[in-house]
């Protein structure tokens, strides 16, 4: 296992904090004048060297840290450093993945999703009710997009430092992407359980099927494994996939993307494994 960098959690944290003034003020300050804009600092990075490649940070076994000039170089320069975390080799296109499977996700894992800019305000505020109800941290609030940020470049560090450059990711996520590209990247990264990363290996190794051909009771069995994979895996524990299904469906209900009737019929449709 690689040795941790040792850093200065306070420098980091004032660095990160000015980088975050200098992208907000220099974006907000200027009215988005192209010299500003996310998209121009994109181009930019186009005449750079090549990243060297790299897995996604939450296939990785150890948390070893990058450097402060490769974390600055990677908001900067985002679309750069995404290209280099993603396994283009098993990739699954948006309009490949059912439009239940994305509803699914989006209902169970952050219903705002098309409304914030990365981060949920009013969830955030409830998370932190509910946590100081309970007297511990209880219920989180992150959003699909922090949740990518975290799987494609972050360590488990829990840490001022961690979060800002968490924040400033997110909020260059949501200028460089669109909601499709964000939702797209996040179901071929996140992790399903049972060593499945991505929606390809996950609809193949439950199921047997392509991401395509996934019905609405396979998706709402996949769009619950990323809350805790190695308990509601079916291969783990199928009745404990089966209720985390039904929170799913229910979910999908309360959002408005199906009805009552079609939730109830997804939950008595017989689900087969592939093993």
């Amino acid at each position: 296992m690689k040795k941790r960098r040792r850093r200065s959690p306070k420098r980091l944290v004032r660095f990160l904090f000015l980088l975050l003034c200098v992208f907000l003020g220099a974006y907000f300050l200027s009215g988005g004048l192209a010299i500003f804009s996310a998209h121009t600092w994109q181009a930019a990075g186009d005449f750079l060297p090549r990243p060297e490649q790299h897995p996604p940070s939450n296939t990785l076994t150890d948390d070893s840290d990058d450097t402060i000039s490769e974390r600055l170089s990677r908001i900067i320069f985002l679309k750069r450093a995404v290209n280099s975390r993603l396994d283009r080799s098993h990739y699954i296109r948006i309009d490949e993945i059912p439009t239940s499977m994305q509803q699914a996700i989006v209902a169970v894992e952050d219903k705002r999703f098309y409304d914030h800019h990365g981060f949920d305000i009013e969830g955030i505020m409830r998370a932190t009710l509910v946590n100081l109800q309970q007297g511990e941290i209880d219920e989180g609030a992150s959003t699909i997009t922090q949740q990518l940020v975290k799987n494609l470049f972050l360590t488990h560090e829990r840490s001022f430092g961690r979060k800002a450059e968490e924040f400033l990711l997110s909020l260059a996520m949501e200028f460089n992407y669109s909601k499709d590209e964000i939702l797209e990247m996040y179901l071929n990264t996140i992790y399903y359980g049972s060593n499945f990363y991505g929606i390809e290996e996950a609809a193949e190794g439950y199921f047997g099927k392509r991401p395509s051909e996934l019905q609405l009771p396979e998706a709402a069995m996949l769009a619950g494994l990323p809350n805790a994979p190695s308990l509601y895996s079916p291969y783990v524990d199928f009745m404990m996939a089966k209720k985390r299904q039904f929170v799913v469906l229910d979910a999908m209900v309360r959002a408005g993307y199906i009805d009552k009737t079609i939730a109830e019929d997804a939950k008595i449709k017989p689900i087969y494994l592939a093993h």
